[in-house]
């Protein structure tokens, strides 16, 4: 009972329904692990130590999740009487005055608030280096990114601080990061998480919320907790039963097509190659056709360009929303090079520019659905190399999108999934030779998180990751207790 970071979400909750444990121990345990980890990764940027401790000393309810630690990511959603930055100084020292739908139904499911995780500013780029707080490392190798923008939640998850946390994918910032530190990620649905009442959609339907987390199971039976339209949403998607049900389900037999080949020839390193071979392997071990050079016939460039403007605008709007609310202009001084660059592309775009880019990104969506009316799965790298140093998306102020350009490169595959809405996930089946994970990316139809669930929980079973740590996340008291 003393080794709790090396339990999933599921199994910590269930030492408190068994009362073995008081849920004060298990957030007292989490505590002790952020402070010893956190000077070195900076995984957490706004700690809720006390406020997470007297949420434990009260009832804590009967949710799935009753008295189980957590981490928001410091993007988007909030928390009543918590700071909010989105990783820009922009925001100062705001604090939410209410709680988004999302985390009153994360409250529900008992989980307790440990603190903000760190993220880029806005979640613009697929690494976790702002200027206002500084860089998570990647536990794996600190001299590395954890991926972005969910960087801090993925870190934090990887070193065991938590056994899950809250990420957001616009482009790939729930996969991205899931790829670099060895942990699962998945990306709903289009509508299948709420994110009201601040929110209709966020950037034109391309952001999804949910999480990281050490095991299948967690993320399934988080996303029954969360999952359903709320007051007024604009698209929602219920699923046919719940998810936790899925995961272990035999799925039949799916055809997976898988590709190692990049969209417009960016090359990908052997690393990703193997781990995507070596995941179609996994697969035809299971019994499942597996079929190479399977690819959707889609526009790459058009849609990549489509989502480029879709990227700007929703740069531009987000500056534009917190001007709004704080009743203040921004000034390139509070934001970073890239984003102030990024944001007046934005404001170039015309509302003819954006429509037309939804149309091009609905087309391709359209050619999607068309594939897996042949395939169940697509099975691709999550990304095109390893995880870089830390410093690899740098935007100097004489080439201030030069990180952007860095991140097409980096993450060719991820943003497709957030342009058509379907769901997909990051899976950690592959360290390679120097220890670090390669995740490998499958994605879905429509809707259908049901099958990744299904296959998801057929590859854990059969390649367990949940005992593989970084090797310094460890380190043991004369008492044998595991801190």
């Amino acid at each position: 009972m003393s080794d709790f970071a090396r339990l999933d979400a599921i199994a910590q909750a269930e030492l408190i329904r068994r009362r073995e444990i008081q849920p004060i121990e298990l957030i007292d345990a989490a505590i002790a692990r952020a402070e010893r980890l956190n000077p070195s990764l900076n995984a957490i940027v706004w700690p809720m130590y006390e406020s997470a401790r007297e949420a434990a000393s009260r009832a804590v309810g009967n949710g799935p999740f009753a008295g189980v630690p957590f981490l928001l990511k410091d993007l988007l959603v909030e928390y009543a009487g918590g700071h909010l930055s989105e990783g820009s100084a922009f925001l100062g020292d705001y604090v939410s005055t209410s709680d988004s739908e999302l985390v009153r139904r994360l409250k529900r499911a008992g989980l307790i608030v440990l603190g903000r995780s760190n993220t880029c500013e806005f979640g613009i780029l697929p690494t976790v280096e702002p200027y206002r707080f500084g860089p998570t490392r990647n536990p794996w190798a600190r001299t590395r990114t954890p991926g972005g923008s969910s960087g801090g939640a993925a870190a934090a998850v990887a070193a065991g601080m938590v056994a899950m946390a809250h990420a957001n994918d616009g482009g790939g910032s729930i996969r991205i990061p899931a790829s670099c530190c060895g942990v699962f990620g998945l990306k709903p649905t289009r509508g299948r998480n709420p994110l009201g009442p601040h929110y209709g959609d966020v950037f034109g339907g391309l952001l999804e919320e949910h999480a990281v987390t050490r095991s299948v199971r967690d993320s399934a039976a988080l996303l029954d907790a969360t999952c359903g339209p709320d007051l007024g949403s604009p698209g929602w998607s219920r699923p046919e039963r719940p998810f936790l049900a899925e995961v272990d389900a035999d799925p039949g037999r799916l055809r997976v097509g898988f590709t190692t080949t990049a969209p417009d020839g960016v090359p990908l390193h052997p690393d990703c190659v193997a781990a995507v071979k070596a995941a179609a392997a996994f697969c035809a071990d299971l019994g499942h056709e597996v079929i190479s050079d399977a690819s959707p016939a889609i526009d790459w460039e058009a849609v990549g360009r489509a989502f480029a403007v879709a990227w700007a605008a929703g740069c531009a709007w987000s500056i534009d929303y917190w001007a709004k609310r704080l009743g203040k202009a921004p000034t390139p001084d509070l934001l970073e090079a890239l984003t102030w660059a990024l944001q007046e592309r934005g404001h170039r775009c015309s509302a003819s520019d954006y429509l037309l880019a939804r149309q091009e990104m609905q087309r391709a969506a359209r050619e999607v659905a068309r594939f897996f009316g042949d395939y169940d799965v697509w099975l691709t790298p999550v990304l095109a190399e390893p995880p870089p140093l830390l410093g690899a998306f740098d935007s100097p102020l004489e080439d201030p999108t030069r990180g952007l350009r860095r991140a097409a490169k980096f993450a060719p595959f991820t943003f497709l999934c957030n342009a058509t809405g379907q769901p997909a996930m990051s899976m950690p089946l592959f360290w390679n030779d120097q220890n670090l994970p390669i995740g490998t990316h499958f994605a879905g139809r429509l809707g259908d998180e049901a099958t990744l669930f299904r296959l998801a929980g057929q590859l854990e079973a059969a390649h367990p990751w949940h005992q593989r740590f970084p090797a310094d996340a460890w380190r043991s008291e004369p008492s044998g207790r595991i801190i």
